[in-house]
């Protein structure tokens, strides 16, 4: 994720190297964490980022974003953001004017140069006495910035939550380590998922334990799973572009290397929807190392248990066909990833279109009081089974999700920024 960081901080890039938290950041933390409610819990309100840009011409961003609003404030806030001045006024001028002036919706400006809310916005907690708190995790732009030189853009990046605190008047809590929300699962009672070449990818210089020991401080964690890997169209986009299942070879979108949310969920505090793999998929290189993967996460829930030693009620849903589309000079991605020295020695064709491959996956959603934003992709045109499976997605999330009404946003613009509808939201929750 995420390609108008990237094009900009590769020349001046910081990376904070991971360790165990310091003194400064447990005196911000007088009171203890007492857990991390989950996203099916009630909600104050939905947090967003107006979009600066969009990723591929054609593509976009704000019809994706104005869809989820949409959706979710007939019944829950949205907390609009945006990184200047001028953004607010687009923002405000594309948003329903009743909404604003009904309070359904609040604007406010805070700087960013992304709209990738859920990996740079606030995780919140409740602490003890039952208030809410908002952990301030580090940032280094999703694994891409190997370096100690920090840039004036990163930096804004990175404080964004802390700025949300402020405007909030929440307290803080803050730490070392890195970590994006988009690898976060929580199921309210303690349990947390993530997927370890993220996790210990972006903390090179922590030990699992000491991850473990870290969650359980910010975040209240009893137990935690650990993944392997995630979908093989999430790698790192530096690790080398994807054999196509035509021979011919596409690239990942400046991607996160395997967040759990494109994946794998917590549907309830005792069931986990995971990603599968159809037989007639496994042709493509791309399905073939998918299932791989998926099936060895499987293994490892089946012998998961739960906070109490229960195990996992497991819910297979089939990920869609893989998405490609045609970047172009002159496209923030091809932008972006034309710039970025590839570990497998390939070299990028500059100057030349190249193929992209989406990072599409149906369990990118949203959940919300009532409503749960899914992602599909037919288009008129487009196969035939393309629409069965999102028929079939959309049937999946009404299962999981009884007493919530399903909609589905074609969200393939922002899956071409290396996201989907999850990774540009983020859940306030209600305490009492």
């Amino acid at each position: 994720m995420r390609t108008h960081l990237i094009a900009i901080s590769l020349l001046l890039i910081w990376s904070c190297q991971s360790a165990p938290p310091t003194d400064d950041a447990e005196a911000q933390s007088e009171q203890i964490v007492a857990r991390t409610p989950a996203e099916f819990e009630p909600l104050d309100a939905v947090w967003l980022i107006w979009p600066p840009a969009d990723h591929l011409e054609g593509y976009s961003n704000e019809q994706v974003v104005l869809e989820i609003i949409d959706a979710i404030i007939p019944h829950t806030k949205v907390v609009m953001t945006a990184g200047s001045e001028s953004l607010l006024a687009k923002a405000k001028s594309a948003l329903p004017a009743a909404a604003i002036e009904g309070g359904q919706i609040e604007l406010m400006t805070i700087p960013s140069e992304e709209f990738w809310t859920r990996d740079m916005g606030p995780n919140y907690v409740v602490l003890q006495d039952g208030s809410k708190a908002i952990v301030d995790f580090n940032f280094n732009a999703w694994g891409y910035t190997p370096s100690d030189a920090m840039d004036e853009y990163t930096i804004r990046l990175e404080k964004f939550d802390e700025a949300v605190a402020e405007k909030t008047g929440l307290p803080m809590i803050s730490t070392e380590m890195i970590s994006e929300g988009g690898d976060r699962e929580v199921n309210g009672k303690g349990v947390l998922m993530v997927v370890e070449t993220v996790e210990l990818g972006r903390n090179p210089k922590m030990t699992k334990a000491e991850i473990e020991a870290e969650f359980t401080r910010v975040m209240g964690v009893k137990k935690m799973i650990w993944l392997k890997q995630g979908l093989y169209e999430d790698d790192h986009t530096f690790l080398g572009p994807k054999t196509l299942e035509d021979g011919t070879k596409g690239y990942t979108v400046v991607t996160t290397n395997g967040h759990i949310d494109e994946f794998a969920r917590f549907t309830d505090d005792s069931t986990i929807l995971l990603a599968q793999v159809t037989e007639e998929d496994l042709e493509d290189p791309i399905g073939r190392e998918n299932h791989r993967r998926m099936e060895e996460n499987y293994e490892l829930l089946k012998k998961a248990t739960d906070q109490d030693g229960k195990p996992f009620r497991i819910v297979r849903m089939t990920l869609p066909k893989t998405i490609l589309g045609t970047l172009k000079p002159g496209d923030p991605v091809y932008e972006t990833i034309q710039t970025l020295d590839y570990e497998d020695g390939s070299t990028f064709p500059v100057g030349e279109p190249v193929t992209a491959i989406a990072a599409a996956s149906y369990l990118n959603f949203l959940i919300t009081d009532r409503v749960v934003l899914g992602q599909k992709y037919w288009r008129p045109g487009w196969d035939e089974t393309i629409k069965a499976r999102d028929q079939a997605a959309e049937d999946t999330l009404a299962k999981v999700f009884p007493g919530r009404k399903i909609v589905m946003i074609d969200a393939l613009s922002v899956n071409f920024g290396g996201g989907g509808i999850h990774c540009i939201t983020m859940q306030e929750p209600t305490v009492d």
